[in-house]
């Protein structure tokens, strides 16, 4: 029974949240008749409400940090990888070159 209510279970996409909290805030209809038409939870729409208010008061606060996306790290990650590999191959080649310039000053001593 458990596994046929999380293969069911609705997901609400942030701009779904956003409507319902906000449709909730405006007063036009009551927290039960807004969650009931909605399918979800009293307490569901209290935590979004919470969350959305919370991160309403951290930005006008000034606190712009936010999460990263999965895409946004997976980049990173391969930039920071493609840069390292650049790095390497540098100080292997300045390496070769410092030891192609001594060789070269020892020899005609």
């Amino acid at each position: 029974m458990k596994e046929i209510r999380r293969k069911t279970r609705r997901k609400f996409s942030a701009e779904e949240k956003i409507r319902i909290v906000l449709e909730g805030l405006r007063g036009e209809y009551s927290i039960a008749e807004l969650c009931r038409r909605e399918g979800i939870a009293q307490g569901l729409y209290y935590t979004w409400s919470k969350e959305f208010l919370e991160a309403g008061k951290r930005r006008l606060s000034g606190d712009t940090e936010r999460q990263a996306t999965s895409g946004e790290v997976s980049g990173l990650k391969r930039e920071m990888r493609d840069l390292k590999d650049v790095v390497a191959d540098l100080t292997l080649e300045n390496r070769i070159l410092k030891k192609s310039v001594i060789g070269d000053g020892e020899d005609t001593e």
